[in-house]
């Protein structure tokens, strides 16, 4: 669709330019195609009609763990998961490429340890890119490893984080890196993230898959892979979590 409605902006200001200057301005009107019509939901928190419920708190049957060996075994409880220390991640079961993803997440409500020890998370896009789930209220840390960093890469924006024990949402719009046939980098990943409303990754380029220590490598990976939830051993929770597929 989107492709479609590109070539046919192009086709028709690359042949009427001239004369849309002084002429019909029906000349520079595109009918066709026409977007599809989505229904937002009551609030921008919401799933639109087309998105994909991942987590709306009745269950986790959209999540296994991460490794693939056995279903999710984070708490669930009042429509709310949380991260059980030593269960380790946990992945959707459905895979992903390019796409809209919200998510709300919770750091602890008592303050426990400081840096990257209070309230860690993450959320692992294709399960490779690492947008930092932390308590950021009043706690410093390495810039690129804060809340709404893209981990070890791309310093956030701002801090926008809410007080421990507040929810938090992240709006993210993710483009996957494409790959060539032989497997080198085409092109890379980019990512926008809103954080409680501010926008903390504007269209930035991702370096590569995160590392913990050492520098991104671009590794081929398919089009399309799950998205992970880190066990970082600390009590984060999360709910209301939807996705759209984007063309």
């Amino acid at each position: 669709m989107k492709k479609q409605l590109y070539v046919a902006i192009a086709v028709l200001y690359a042949g009427n330019s001239l004369y849309a200057q002084n002429g019909d301005p029906k000349i520079t009107e595109v009918w066709n195609p026409e977007p599809r019509i989505v229904t937002p939901g009551s609030t921008s928190a919401d799933a639109p009609s087309d998105a994909i419920v991942l987590f709306d708190g009745s269950g986790l049957s959209s999540w296994e763990r991460a490794d693939g060996k056995g279903p999710a075994s984070w708490k669930l409880d009042n429509k709310i998961m949380t991260v059980a220390k030593g269960s380790g991640a946990i992945r959707t079961k459905q895979s992903f490429g390019d796409c809209q993803l919200h998510i709300e997440w919770r750091s602890p409500a008592e303050v426990k340890g400081d840096g990257q020890g209070r309230g860690n998370s993450g959320i692992f896009l294709m399960s490779n890119y690492e947008l930092q789930v932390l308590d950021g209220y009043k706690n410093r840390t390495y810039s690129n490893g804060q809340a709404g960093s893209i981990y070890k890469q791309l310093i956030p924006l701002a801090n926008a984080c809410r007080k421990p024990g507040e929810w938090q949402t992240y709006d993210i719009i993710f483009t996957a890196p494409r790959f060539n046939k032989d497997s080198t980098l085409k092109s890379q990943g980019r990512i926008t993230v809103i954080h409680n409303g501010v926008l903390v990754q504007n269209n930035a380029a991702i370096l590569g898959a995160t590392q913990y220590i050492g520098i991104p490598q671009n590794t081929f990976h398919k089009e399309k892979e799950p998205i992970i939830l880190q066990d970082h051993g600390d009590p984060v929770s999360f709910r209301n979590i939807w996705i759209r597929e984007l063309e």
